[in-house]
C-alpha cells in the first residue's frame, strides 16, 4: 500500500470513529448521562472530521440546530478535501 493509500484510509477510519463518537454523544443525551463536551466534539470535527460529524448530525439528528457546529462540520469537510488534495496530487 502506497503511503497515500494508507493516509486516505486513516482519515476514512478517523470519520467513521467520529460518526461513532457522535453516536455516543446523542445516545447518552437521551439518557440524561455524562455527555461528551462540545468543544471536543467540535475539535475532533475540524480535524478533517467534517464528514463523519456531518453525517453522523443527519443520522442521528444531533446538534444540527447548533449554527457553529454546522459551521465547523463544513469547514472540516474542506479541511479533508485539502488534505487530499495535497496527497494525491
Amino acid at each position: 500500500m502506497k503511503i497515500n493509500e494508507g493516509i486516505t484510509v486513516t482519515l476514512l477510519i478517523w470519520n467513521v470513529m467520529i460518526f461513532i463518537i457522535y453516536g455516543i454523544d446523542k445516545y447518552k443525551a437521551r439518557r440524561g448521562v455524562w455527555r461528551i463536551p462540545e468543544k471536543i466534539l467540535l475539535t475532533i470535527a475540524l480535524v478533517c472530521g467534517g464528514f463523519g460529524a456531518w453525517l453522523a448530525g443527519r443520522t442521528f439528528h444531533h446538534k444540527t440546530r447548533k449554527w457553529y457546529f454546522k459551521t465547523v462540520w463544513f469547514l472540516g469537510m474542506v479541511t479533508t478535501i485539502v488534505a487530499l488534495y495535497f496527497i494525491w496530487r
